[in-house]
């Protein structure tokens, strides 16, 4: 495996490539900004040797992004930028920092009686189900309990992500994994793998088990599973945890925390 500065740099390079195939990108100062479907967006990013990004920069991003319909929102590696916290403070984004692992030796995770894992297709019906097990699961991120039943989404917002989700799995940029209890989804994941000059990186994102049942190793399962995909064609598969309590659970299966990732939105107005 590379060493950290090495890794820092392959996982920027994953997130520059990332949006190219789906956006235009647009520059805000020293901000990188795809303009994409908003069905898919993409965060701004700070661009390769462009220097300090100041606050001016992140306000340009905001304003390029909500003209284009897309969520105000903005990422990087702390390590890499660590000046950019502030300056998206100053433009009056909320700022939070996640810890960011790489897949370094990962464990075999047996999942719980009953429960098995399927690699899910791009015509499968039950997708947007699977979608908004994953929305439930990011509202309530410390429970309840009593939440049993995932609501359907008819949206028109809802459809268009699924209909995108739907291709990205028919070309292979995104593979999803559900676990089925009793014919009922419990648990979701996905890995996106990237081609960054003929080596394969993958992110391994939304994480996801049904607020009932967590603590049984759902989730550690699905990540095992997904990092053992990945990585029989990938060279580095990484992913950002949502607090240190979550990567504590990676790390005892088989990942390495590496750096950190800052994430910047606006917060919610009244």
């Amino acid at each position: 495996m590379p060493s950290r500065p090495g890794l820092l740099e392959c996982i920027e390079r994953y997130f520059a490539a990332a949006p190219l195939l789906d956006a235009r990108i647009e520059r805000a100062g020293a901000l990188d900004v795809p303009i994409a479907d908003a069905a898919w967006p993409y965060p701004a990013r700070p661009r390769k040797d462009a220097g300090a990004v100041t606050a001016d920069d992140v306000r340009g991003a905001i304003a390029l992004q909500q003209a284009a319909g897309l969520p105000a929102a903005l990422e990087w590696i702390l390590e890499r930028s660590p000046g950019i916290g502030a300056a998206a403070r100053a433009a009056g984004m909320t700022v939070e920092e996640l810890p960011l692992l790489v897949a370094d030796d990962p464990v075999d995770v047996v999942l719980p009686a009953g429960v098995r894992l399927f690699l899910v297709g791009a015509e499968d019906p039950e997708l947007p189900h699977y979608q908004q097990l994953a929305v439930l699961a990011f509202a309530h991120p410390g429970g309840p309990a009593d939440v049993h039943q995932v609501p359907a989404d008819t949206s028109p917002e809802a459809a268009a992500r699924t209909a995108v989700l739907r291709e990205r799995i028919a070309e292979g940029r995104t593979v999803m994994m559900v676990a089925l209890e009793s014919g009922t989804p419990v648990a979701v994941g996905s890995h996106q793998p990237v081609d960054i000059d003929g080596t394969e990186v993958s992110e391994i994102v939304g994480v996801a088990t049904l607020p009932r049942l967590r603590g049984r190793g759902l989730g550690a399962g699905i990540a095992s599973a997904l990092a053992a995909h990945a990585r029989e064609t990938a060279e580095l598969v990484f992913l950002a945890a949502g607090d240190d309590e979550v990567a504590r659970v990676y790390e005892r299966i088989g990942f390495a925390r590496v750096g950190t990732t800052g994430v910047a939105e606006l917060p919610p107005t009244e």
